[in-house]
């Protein structure tokens, strides 16, 4: 008979610290970086934005903020602070993601739209 209990897996709430911004990338830049003669990205400012250029394509950096958060876990095995030593696999949420960045096609040479700020700023300012 065992001495241990099914518990299920510990989540702690452990912030590392880092920033973490997600990267939402198209078809068509995932196909790029993949292939065996992957080009050189470059990142250019912009008046609003940031630019991500390859050759004769480019693609503007936009912030999505979301509703729904994504929180990154990370797996570890802690020694139980219980009477045994038995280490026990546990989750760590290190960090939590309200937006993530996209990546939109423009046309070369053409500037970026000019930001309105966000939905609920604007909804604010108008009530």
């Amino acid at each position: 008979m065992s001495s241990q209990q099914d518990t299920g897996i510990l989540l702690n709430h452990a912030h590392n610290g880092i920033g973490y911004k997600l990267l939402e990338l198209p078809p068509e830049v995932v196909t790029l970086l993949e292939s065996e003669n992957a080009p050189v990205l470059t990142i250019e400012s912009s008046t609003n934005s940031a630019i991500l250029k390859s050759g004769a394509e480019s693609w503007g950096l936009r912030q999505k903020n979301t509703s729904n958060a994504l929180i990154l876990l990370q797996s570890s095995n802690e020694t139980s602070t219980t009477s045994s030593q038995i280490p026990e696999t546990s989750l760590k949420a290190i960090a939590t993601i309200h937006d993530t960045i996209e990546l939109v096609s423009e046309p070369t040479g053409k500037t970026a739209p000019v930001a309105r700020g966000k939905w609920h700023e604007r909804f604010a300012r108008g009530r």
